[in-house]
């Protein structure tokens, strides 16, 4: 698509590459390296043991911490560094708790997605900003409600869709 705008005129190849945002790309870039680093050094494991030391073993209930640390993470960081992040805990959790990862994977996906309470969890939050006039706290107003909504059927939804066994 951007290619297509270049070559119709839409914009020249300055605006195009003074459209980019480097500070996204390279969030999402080190998120990589770090979700790596977190599998790599064990952090994903011991994460998960402290899931479970909490009293969290139940596989809903490690659904639900999962969920809402991917909700955190997507919050004050990229989504997409935010899945990178979670994806090893949970596969880690999944392992502990002896259940399928596929319910975990799917609710990561749905938290990092639903960015509603910063401008800078999400992409197209940072979009419309400026444009539509937005300030951070009309995202706090609006994205609560939201963001409990998603939640509640996602976390009630995705075990009836994608059992832990």
């Amino acid at each position: 698509a951007a290619g297509g705008m270049v070559l119709t005129r839409c914009c020249t190849l300055v605006e195009a590459r003074q459209a980019l945002d480097l500070s996204v790309l390279v969030t999402i870039a080190a998120a990589f390296g770090l979700g790596s680093a977190v599998e790599y050094t064990g952090l994903n494991q011991w994460i998960a043991e402290q899931i479970i030391s909490l009293g969290l073993d139940s596989p809903w209930m490690a659904l639900v911490c999962i969920y809402g640390l991917t909700f955190l993470f997507t919050e004050l960081i990229t989504n997409s560094a935010a899945a990178v992040l979670t994806v090893p805990i949970a596969i880690a959790l999944a392992v502990d708790l002896n259940v399928e990862p596929t319910p975990f994977i799917i609710a990561i996906m749905i938290a990092a997605s639903a960015s509603f309470l910063t401008p800078v969890g999400y992409q197209t939050n940072l979009m419309v900003m400026n444009p539509g006039g937005y300030l951070p706290r009309d995202y706090m107003k609006l994205g609560w409600p939201l963001s409990l909504l998603v939640a509640t059927i996602s976390l009630l939804a995705i075990p009836q869709f994608w059992p832990f066994v």
